[in-house]
């Protein structure tokens, strides 16, 4: 059995321990209910449940996921040059406005056909 069958295990343990926190939190929650208490805060053994469950939940997602890349913006701007560097193809724009104040300038005509 290999390390990541063993991560997989302890993530589903991790869950169903913290599913079983949930239940326990609302059970408290009814019971205090029931007998009339007032609600002040879960029980200790509830709260550490919970964090213990956290931890190993969040653990063993990062050792199933693997390795995390690391995330640089110069990568990607250390292979352009200045002349492309304000280059954004997705705003060309080449029907515009502009056109219309050249003084050679005529607008297509409109057909009435259609």
């Amino acid at each position: 059995m290999g390390s990541k069958f063993l991560n997989k295990l302890l993530l589903i343990a991790g869950f169903a321990s913290l599913a079983h926190a949930a239940f326990s939190a609302a059970h408290h929650r009814t019971y205090l209910r029931l007998t009339e208490q007032e609600w002040s805060t879960l029980p200790l053994d509830i709260i550490l449940q919970t964090v213990i469950s956290l931890v190993l939940v969040i653990y063993n997602i990062i050792q199933i996921v693997g390795n995390f890349k690391e995330i640089r913006a110069t990568v990607d701007m250390q292979q352009r040059t200045w002349d492309t560097l304000g280059n954004f193809p997705s705003f060309y724009m080449f029907n515009h406005r502009g056109r219309a104040l050249s003084p050679g300038y005529k607008p297509p005509e409109l057909n009435e056909d259609e």
